[in-house]
């Protein structure tokens, strides 16, 4: 067929005068008519064809992948609920003509704005360059000169695809574009980001499809981007790319909906501080119009106190702390973080939930030994068994082998491979756990000879054996597992040649031929991995598809106890509620389908924990999308790099482990943060409450409040840049609600009652002044920033003894220092503050020193407490 038949192009010159696309044309068009239409045919586009649709159609990218201008994240970060309510406070301020304090919050609101979408464009940036390394190619059919030969199939990156180019897709494929099949072997597709249905959809190409009122989704010969191939393969011709695909018609979007475990803690904690913030002007207000007679004059105070609740650097401080540690892990440990909440959850994982091959063991299998049904050595089992590998690899146009029929090909002869012409091939699947080559052998002229080849159990089952003669093949097999071997049975079967499909029906009444076994050499680094993990206090689960002993074996040799080890059959039998009690004291779940691997993942997560889960295998997405956290290595074929959250440069535990510690670091500081300036200033608004129920004037006026807060959220900067001490790696760092909000109640009581305190000492050293408010708000300002120093220095984790000062002390020393000098300098009298006499600061010093000496006891006992709280059992 010419490539260049009549012109019909599916994307138009224009947004205004778009063409039908050809699932929307009316009536079904052939295959012929779409490659017609697409002005393309069997061998492709040619390199410079594609480059002008390039230009012309753009780049095959959804809207919602496109950058985002930093004006439209500067308004997205209005959203936050804490900056949402400070700028409500600023406009309420400037509309009772409260200038000062109005001015004031919106500053705050703007500088927390562009701080952070400063930060995460910055973050995005990164992310994309790093992303550059995983990002999904397209295996695709292009060649230089229109009228030369057919080149072979070439990998390019996805967003370089175009209407009217022929690709190829396999196993593990996403699937790049909304396509139209030309050609299919066992195709079956995950339509569930499309349909919601989890099962795998067979697709195959029809010549002139019917017209059907199911719409396109379910038209057989159409795949649509959003889908992934579950097995088989095909060769398919783009229709449509980009913003134009039904992907991007029907979601916008192809972001995760899920909120992380963070997201989730966070949201808890901010809306029960939100309604207090809330609460608190009308309190106020109400307050001071019963005890003192005021009105709207104390409006702005009210408004001040409840700013003075608002933890404003939260969006930044969080946002700073997570492109850190992404950054860091990214270029000392080449791990990627897609997602950047994913840090967090990292560093929460309790529960670590991965396969066998390749993590505890290496990628590579080798054989063993083939032994016949009496467990003697039979070479012919092994030949059959690469016959089997060789033709469904090149039948099935897989697009390349998998780590066993590479051993079974490395230890055949490539001579005693092509003894046998290959007529069909059904390739491997999870559901079957079979893979089929049906050859036609010499001097056996009208016969073909089916080779199956898959799992021990399910080859069996379609042998014509008697049921001892099966038990005692079992019981073989078992043996063999038992030492920590891999086994695939072999089966042949003798058919009258045919010319129509064969299909998993005519795996039936085989002849069993013998096993073979190979053996997985342990991964180096997984035995200190574990160690490592175990003792951060992370559990592992083993999620396999292989045998339960072969699973059990590997685990006692890395000294991890496998415990009951659940299969399949075991898992089918357990409701959800039983499964999560299982989960829970079992290591080792065998025989996994894909739906199991969620199902168990899901149960751990219905018990509490926080999950990670480490695959590369399309039968792993469902898991992935379960988990908190999806971690794949790089290598991983592309769905499984497109849904996970973290991406590795290898598959290998140690690099979990140092993911693991950076997102422990990132979130310690983000929870030390949230601890120490919510603590504090809870302290400081139940005392200014107090003081405002008691004294005749305010104890603070609106701008020396909105001052103390700017110092605060400045210094506070410096949990972006603190390095926690040992203790915070030790246990996963996750924020409960209950916990969090128990100790900012605590220690915000324990920060007033030393504001409290301060009352007497400002009534004892300012009865000779002629200036009392002055003097009263000085001393007060000054003590606030000196108790918020102390708490900076003495609440955060613990650094190691001889470390060097890090970031926080500073930022504590230079609040302490503005705190003292600040009444003092030119500055002081515009903000109504008189200096101190020298009696102040000697009994302010006596109430610090005994602060100091109450936050370290109540430390202390907190830390006891949470420990206890730790302990199993």
């Amino acid at each position: 067929m010419p490539d260049t038949a009549a012109p019909g192009p599916l994307v138009p010159e224009t947004e205004d005068d778009r063409a039908p696309a050809p699932q929307d044309a009316p009536g079904p068009l052939t295959a012929l008519q779409v490659l017609r239409r697409l002005d393309s045919g069997p061998r492709g586009l040619t390199d410079a064809e594609a480059e002008r649709r390039l230009a012309r159609y753009g780049e095959n990218v959804l809207p919602a992948g496109r950058p985002v201008p930093w004006t439209r994240r500067f308004l997205r970060s209005l959203r936050d609920p804490f900056t949402a309510v400070l700028l409500c406070l600023g406009l309420i301020s400037v509309t009772v003509a409260a200038w000062g304090t109005g001015c004031v919050i919106l500053l705050l609101v703007t500088v927390s704005c562009a701080l952070r979408a400063s930060g995460e464009h910055r973050a995005d940036q990164a992310m994309a360059a790093l992303r550059e390394s995983v990002a999904t190619t397209a295996t695709v059919l292009r060649r230089a000169d229109p009228d030369g030969p057919a080149a072979g199939p070439r990998e390019i990156p996805a967003d370089e695809l175009v209407p009217g180019d022929v690709i190829r897709l396999g196993p593990g494929d996403l699937v790049p574009a909304d396509v139209r099949l030309l050609r299919a072997s066992g195709l079956r597709l995950h339509e569930a980001a499309l349909t919601g249905e989890s099962a795998p959809v067979a697709k195959y190409p029809l010549e002139a499809p019917e017209g059907s009122r199911t719409g396109p989704l379910a038209q057989p010969h159409l795949c649509f981007l959003g889908s992934s191939v579950s097995y088989g393969s095909a060769t398919a011709v783009v229709v449509a790319t980009g913003a134009r695909t039904r992907f991007a018609s029907a979601h916008g979007t192809t972001g995760r909906g899920r909120d992380s475990a963070f997201d989730q803690a966070v949201h808890g904690i901010s809306w029960t501080l939100i309604r207090f913030m809330l609460l608190t002007p009308p309190l106020v207000l109400m307050a001071g119009a019963a005890l003192h007679g005021r009105g709207l004059e104390t409006l702005p105070f009210a408004v001040a106190v409840a700013v003075g609740l608002t933890p404003e650097m939260l969006p930044v401080v969080v946002t700073t702390v997570l492109a850190r540690g992404a950054a860091r892990l990214a270029r000392d440990h080449r791990v990627i973080v897609k997602r950047l909440p994913a840090l967090h959850d990292l560093g929460a994982v309790d529960v670590l939930c991965l396969d066998k091959t390749g993590t505890l063991t290496q990628d590579r299998p080798v054989v063993a030994r083939a032994v016949d049904a009496h467990g003697q050595d039979a070479p012919e089992v092994l030949h059959w068994a690469a016959v089997n590998a060789w033709w469904t690899l090149q039948l099935a146009e897989l697009p390349t082998p998998d780590a066993l029929d590479e051993a079974l090909l490395d230890s055949a002869g490539e001579a005693d491979l092509l003894d046998c012409d290959g007529v069909a091939a059904l390739p491997f699947d999870p559901v079957r756990r079979l893979a089929t080559a049906v050859v036609r052998r010499p001097g056996r002229l009208g016969r073909h000879t089916l080779v199956v080849k898959g799992a021990v159990e399910n080859v069996l089952e379609r042998c014509a054996l008697d049921a001892d003669e099966r038990a005692r093949l079992l019981a073989l097999a078992a043996r063999e597992a038992d030492t920590g071997a891999r086994l695939l049975a072999l089966a042949l079967a003798e058919r009258p040649a045919r010319h129509r499909d064969y299909t998993p029906a005519d795996e039936r009444g085989l002849a069993f031929l013998g096993f073979v076994v190979l053996r997985d050499a342990l991964a180096p680094t997984a035995a200190e991995a574990l160690g490592s993990l175990a003792h951060r206090g992370v559990s592992v689960r083993i999620l396999t598809g292989d045998h339960p002993g072969t699973a059990a074996h590997t685990c006692r040799e890395l000294g991890l106890a496998p415990g009951r080890v659940l299969t399949a059959e075991d898992i089918d039998r357990l409701d959800d509620t039983a499964l999560a009690e299982a989960a829970r004291h079992s290591t080792v779940f065998a025989r996994c389908a894909p739906e199991h691997k969620a199902r168990v993942v899901t149960a751990l997560r219905a018990q509490g924990h926080v999950t990670g889960f480490l695959g590369d295998g399309v039968n792993d997405v469902p898991a992935l999308r379960a988990a908190d956290v999806g971690i794949c290595p790089k290598g991983a074929v592309a769905v499984v790099r497109d849904t996970a959250d973290v991406v590795l440069a290898e598959k290998d535990l140690a690099a979990v482990d140092h993911a693991i510690t950076t997102g422990r670091h990132s979130g310690g500081n983000i929870a030390t943060y949230l601890h120490l300036t919510l603590s504090s200033n809870l302290g400081n608004v139940i005392a200014m409450l107090a003081a405002a129920l008691l004294l005749p004037f305010l104890p603070m006026l609106p701008a020396q409040v909105l001052v103390q807060n700017l110092c605060f959220d400045a210094a506070q900067l410096a949990f972006a840049y603190d390095h926690p001490g040992p203790a915070a790696l030790r246990a996963p760092t996750r924020l409960r609600s209950r916990g969090f909000l128990r100790f900012i109640t605590g220690f915000g009581l324990l920060n007033a009652v030393a504001d409290v305190a301060t009352f007497a000492v400002l009534l004892v050293s300012t009865r000779a002044s002629d200036d009392a408010e002055g003097v009263f708000h000085a001393g007060w300002f000054t003590e606030n920033l000196l108790t918020q120093a102390l708490v900076m220095l003495l609440l955060r984790s613990t650094r190691r003894a001889g470390s060097a000062p890090g970031p926080v002390r500073y930022a504590a020393v230079a609040l302490a220092a503005i705190g003292v000098l600040l009444p003092l300098t030119p500055l002081g009298p515009p903000l109504a503050m008189a200096p101190l006499p020298p009696l102040y600061y000697l009994l302010l010093a006596a109430v610090l020193a005994l602060y100091a000496v109450a936050l370290r006891a109540a430390r202390s006992r907190h830390e006891k407490q949470r420990t206890a709280a730790s302990q199993p059992g």
